[in-house]
């Protein structure tokens, strides 16, 4: 039996005032937007304008399966509480509606849900255009697709769609007839370009920054390694570095900002300039002063750190198991269908929790509050013994209007602002999305929150690629691009441990040998 996804919303500028209601009909499965009604019905409050969406939700469902199984998800406390029946219908407006809603399904057949405001953005967005089409004195229709701007690119890597835009943004970089990468020394000659790009192995460019302005930036001593791809990776003391296999006294320089095929960037020996005494005593000196100069907005880092911090706080990262979204690559955030997992994605659900419980090392369990990472979640506490906290912060972003989409489907509908989410990450998706800026903002505090009440334990957070992706970025001081170089898979774990004095070390990233 076919399952559906019925959300609707109503308006009314006025409150009562012109009015107008939005819904959409999703295929539970695959996420498909499958139908959109929208209309303008003139003055009315907002409650009758949500009844009216609701109506038309629930016959466009009839319509496409009357068979179907339909989850109504709509941000009307009181429409979900009147026709789930806790609530009485005492306003006489309300009862017609809702007798015409019972009517269109048997009722065996339909369950509602109450969602936030935020998760409801695709039907309030079809509710807006209804409005203002009403506004103009014409009747709502779907916009029409906007024109190809460029060639169809193949979608991202299997369950990620967000890692699949280094590849659109190169061909982005190719309609708008860039210059072809020049060599450093030429660089070099072009104004306002300090030692100005480096070249991954990939044949990526990032900017990189001269050794002066990294020195002005907080939190950039020159006790940090850097990277070819322009991040920042925490250095250890020179002690506790020459312990280590196969590295030369102090710096460690990884090749490239992509990750090889087994997952591990390599590490060449530092070169001679980094070795012997005094190279390390000019390091020292290097590092304090800088360290000194950053002081009051960083913390100590490297070998100015205080020699015993206690335990840090370690996060276990988990991705959570496939969905039927997963393989076909489509957009699946905060506010679109909010599939479950597949039956892949079952497995491996449990293939991890049989991994982490052989570790025995996780104290606390935390998820996203949406059903993937619940259910994951579950099959992890189940095997360990522990409840599982739902954190909102731990959410996937709100990819607007994108949900469900293929990157070359968003390229065909929305190519300019496609071109610009690439490009800044400020700009969010169509329909009001959440830019990487935000979810970076939100990630932040909520780490801030779990290391606050999870001191020196380690504890699992069930959660996104790009919670994931954005925790590691922060960690190593990456720009914001380096979201879209990293590959995370499904049901894939990361590391990060934070210490005392505000640091911290990624330990872990995209290990998969769980499902092997």
């Amino acid at each position: 039996m076919r399952e559906f996804i019925v959300e609707a919303d109503g308006g009314s500028r006025g409150n009562p005032g012109p009015a107008g209601y939005g819904s959409v009909v999703i295929d539970a499965a695959t996420g498909e937007t499958l139908a959109e009604r929208a209309e303008f019905i003139g003055v009315a409050t907002n409650n009758v304008a949500e009844y009216r969406g609701l109506v038309a939700g629930l016959e466009a469902a009839r319509d496409l399966d009357a068979t179907a199984r339909v989850r109504v998800r709509m941000d009307s406390k009181l429409v979900v509480e009147q026709m789930s029946g806790r609530w009485k219908i005492k306003h006489p407006d309300m009862r017609p509606l809702a007798a015409r809603a019972a009517g269109v399904l048997p009722g065996s057949q339909v369950t509602y849900e109450w969602i936030p405001r935020e998760r409801n953005k695709h039907a309030d967005r079809l509710a807006n255009e209804a409005m203002d089409a009403g506004k103009r004195g014409e009747p709502w229709s779907p916009p029409e697709p906007a024109p190809r701007s460029t060639p169809p690119e193949p979608p991202a890597p299997p369950g990620n769609a967000t890692a699949g835009a280094a590849k659109a943004r190169a061909a982005l970089k190719q309609t708008r007839t860039e210059p072809p990468h020049k060599g450093r020394e030429e660089l070099r000659a072009q104004p306002g370009t300090a030692d100005s790009r480096a070249t991954t192995p990939a044949g990526t460019h990032v900017p990189r920054k001269g050794r002066e302005e990294l020195r002005a930036q907080p939190g950039t001593a020159d006790s940090r390694a850097t990277t070819p791809a322009g991040t920042h990776v925490p250095r250890k003391g020179r002690e506790e570095l020459r312990a280590q296999p196969g590295t030369a006294d102090s710096r460690v320089t990884t090749q490239g900002g992509t990750p090889s095929p087994g997952g591990e960037a390599g590490t060449p020996p530092a070169g001679p300039g980094d070795t012997g005494r005094a190279g390390a005593a000019r390091d020292d000196r290097r590092a304090a002063r800088n360290v000194a100069a950053t002081r009051t907005e960083t913390p100590a880092a490297g070998w100015t750190a205080p020699p015993d911090m206690g335990a840090p706080a370690t996060f276990v990262l988990l991705r959570h198991g496939e969905t039927p979204l997963t393989p076909q690559k489509r957009f699946s955030g905060s506010g679109g269908s909010d599939p479950s997992l597949s039956a892949a994605g079952r497995e491996q659900a449990e293939r991890v929790a049989r991994a982490l419980a052989a570790r025995g090392t996780i104290q606390a369990i935390v998820a996203s509050p949406l059903a993937r990472t619940r259910e994951t979640a579950a099959a992890v506490a189940a095997r360990l013994g522990l409840d599982v906290t739902v954190e909102d912060g731990l959410r996937e972003t709100d990819f607007g209007a994108w949900e469900g989409l293929t990157f070359g489907e968003v390229r065909e509908r929305h190519p300019e602002d496609l071109d610009a989410w690439l490009a800044s990450p400020e700009a969010e998706p169509t329909g009001g999305g959440e830019s990487f800026a935000a979810t970076a903002h939100r990630m932040a505090a909520t780490r801030d929150k779990l290391i606050a009440a999870h001191a020196g334990r380690t504890v699992l957070l069930v959660t996104h690629v790009t919670p994931i992706k954005t925790l590691v970025r922060l960690a190593l001081g990456a720009p914001p691009e380096s979201l879209f170089r990293m590959e995370l898979s499904a049901a894939s774990l990361s590391a990060v441990a934070y210490y005392a004095d505000g640091n911290a070390s990624v330990r872990l990233f995209n290990d998969t040998s769980h499902l092997r």
